[in-house]
């Protein structure tokens, strides 16, 4: 067989040849744009010639901080596609955190939202290794800004060179991009993916039993294009010539339903608190979404009752999906057998509920304390995986140690598999509850708090209990018309048909809202550290 290499800039050439007329709609600050991939093809040469001539050079790391939108999407082919490293910043870090990880990543250059020049006018004498930062802005001038030297993304991309050859001597194992995990304890880690990662992972994503992603769809990536490469979709929309929505930035549940109605969106993807957001509005004001052939969530758990009210009240197929940083991300989907579409609407959304079946490609064994676990859909064990997208350590950090053993990546999650091979994440290793020697899953009680009518978001964290060593307590967001109507004594006889007494919260709280990781994720370190202050006040 040929000896050929995969890697990103192929997969802009193909779209190039192929889907010229296919459109990138993309939503920025002064409205919605639409560019051909022709013309994102030709802006994205140009971006590349002009790094080359800012003298970044094969293996450096380039930093973009930017929402979903056209200019990003060509720094994404652009910076791989002339030898170096995308680096994908999450905006939602705080600032000692960003520099953390633009020294970490000695990021060369970094391309910027106008949004944000505050934000780096305040971290800029922190940057050890930036030599100029590009504004990317639909105005034809920068505001006035102490960064130095800073260059307008439009006008230097006048100056590039249209017809620029990408970079033909990539080894596919050499690294394209860079994400780092939104890090919920210590510094975060940072993941490099191989150009071969990326290809295989975009390849995955188009198979009909997976993502299904292909020429004729119009996909949106709500998921930031900071969080693990918005799940590889732009890589894969761009190599099939799919049609590309961007929301760009600031964007509402009701601009969400906008876009969905007015582009016919076939397929979207999210966390939960993103769908939860949309089911809110749909429940407000009437869209027409007919268009969705699926919504992919992951992140975190969904729901039972959220999946249940999307398929059954509006007909939009719910996909659950699972993944991290360190798996680039997508190795988990849930889509039903073939021979299981006689089950009961009950059974149907157990399955769904679940995270699903092993995507082709991946491996994984599941560990308890005697072993690999039984697939019995109860004994639970830690997750591991190993892949050709799956990270083997991280970027220049000692944690490496810790995560990755005998070939295999340790996510840290607790999951249960059933006897048709359907993982359910438990908990997080850390998030599990023990009480009285035995294990709570607080992602259980989560679900089934979110399934009442009347909850609109729940997390269940552990405090310390003198006799039981924890015990679990609820903290419930209810929706705005149920806030003076439903009671602490409702929720819980809501949960006690459900499970073992032991098991059911010693409290629920109500709180407006309930903190969030840079990603959507529950915060959960910071919400104990809450009710164990509310509990001490007293």
């Amino acid at each position: 067989m040929m000896d050929v290499q995969l890697t990103v800039p192929l997969m802009m050439e193909r779209a190039e040849k192929f889907f010229a007329k296919k459109k990138v709609i993309s939503r920025t600050a002064n409205g919605i744009q639409r560019l051909s991939y022709g013309e994102i093809g030709r802006r994205t040469r140009q971006l590349s010639s002009i790094l080359v001539d800012f003298g970044v050079e094969k293996g450096d790391k380039v930093g973009t901080f930017a929402w979903n939108h056209h200019r990003h999407l060509e720094a994404y082919f652009a910076i791989p596609g002339m030898g170096a490293v995308l680096h994908t910043i999450n905006i939602r870090l705080d600032p000692n955190q960003i520099a953390y990880i633009i020294n970490h990543a000695e990021d060369r250059v970094l391309l910027i939202d106008d949004c944000f020049l505050p934000l780096f006018e305040q971290i800029k004498d922190d940057l050890k290794t930036v030599k100029a930062y590009i504004i990317m802005t639909d105005n034809e001038e920068l505001p006035p800004t102490s960064l130095y030297p800073v260059h307008h993304y439009e006008k230097i991309l006048q100056q590039g060179n249209p017809t620029y050859e990408f970079y033909k001597e990539i080894n596919e194992q050499e690294p394209a991009g860079l994400c780092y995990t939104s890090a919920t304890t210590g510094d975060p880690k940072g993941v490099l993916y191989s150009h071969r990662s990326i290809v295989l992972h975009s390849m995955a994503l188009g198979l009909a039993d997976n993502a299904a992603v292909s020429e004729s769809d119009i996909a949106m990536p709500v998921v930031p294009m900071f969080h693990v490469n918005a799940w590889g979709l732009p890589f894969a929309a761009v190599w099939f010539g799919t049609t590309l929505v961007m929301p760009g930035p600031f964007f509402t549940p009701k601009l969400l339903a906008e876009l969905i109605e007015s582009e016919k969106v076939t397929i979207a993807a999210g966390v939960p608190t993103i769908w939860l957001g949309l089911l809110k509005e749909l429940e407000e004001k009437e869209y027409d979404t007919s268009s969705l052939r699926a919504v992919l969530c992951g992140g975190s758990a969904a729901p039972k009752g959220v999946i249940e009210r999307f398929e059954k009240k509006f007909n939009i197929p719910f996909v659950h999906a699972y993944g991290m940083t360190e798996t680039s991300p997508l190795v988990v989907l849930s889509r039903l057998k073939s021979y299981q579409s006689n089950i009961t609407d009950e059974e149907k959304y157990e399955y769904k509920a679940k995270q699903g079946l092993l995507v082709p490609g991946v491996e994984m064994k599941v560990m308890g304390k005697d072993g690999e676990v039984k697939w019995d859909g109860k004994e639970m064990g830690e997750l591991l995986l190993r892949g050709p997208w799956i990270a083997s350590e991280y970027h220049k950090d000692d944690r490496s140690h810790g995560a990755f053993c005998d070939g295999w990546l340790y996510t840290g999650d607790v999951v249960t598999v059933d006897e048709e091979g359907f993982i359910k994440i438990v908990d997080r290793t850390k998030d599990l509850i023990k009480s009285g020697g035995e294990w709570i899953s607080s992602v259980d009680l989560e679900n089934a708090l979110m399934a009442h009518e009347s909850v609109f978001e729940a997390a269940v964290v552990p405090v310390p209990h003198e006799q039981w060593q924890e015990r679990p307590i609820a903290c419930v967001v209810l929706k705005e018309s149920a806030k003076n109507h439903v009671t602490k004594e409702e929720l819980m006889q809501f949960l006690a048909p459900q499970f073992a007494k032991w098991w059911l919260p010693d409290d629920i709280l109500f709180l407006d809202e309930i903190p969030k990781t840079s990603v959507g994720k529950f915060l959960k370190r910071t919400l104990r550290d809450q009710i164990l202050t509310h509990y001490q006040s007293e």
